[in-house]
């Protein structure tokens, strides 16, 4: 599973909340706005962590920093 968000707006949004079914860790895969790809760099130190607050008709959520125009990708990390 790879939960995907965009942003289509020139707008940052920072806090924003996410809903995703997982709870737990998740890895930051790909961040549009990274500067290796001439971005900004705005982003989530390459995770972020879901808690157990339904949201989006989910029943995790985490709380993100979304770049403006932007795309980011996040993968659940498996617990040990």
């Amino acid at each position: 599973m790879i939960v995907c968000v965009f942003n289509f707006t020139p707008v940052p949004r920072e806090g924003y909340r996410l809903g995703v079914p997982l709870g737990g860790q998740y890895q930051e895969l790909l961040n549009s706005d990274a500067a290796i790809y001439g971005g900004s760099n705005m982003g989530n130190a390459g995770g972020a962590t879901a808690e157990e607050m339904p949201w989006h008709g989910q029943s995790h959520s985490m709380v993100i920093t979304l770049p403006p125009l932007s795309a980011l990708f996040f993968k659940p990390i498996p617990p040990p």
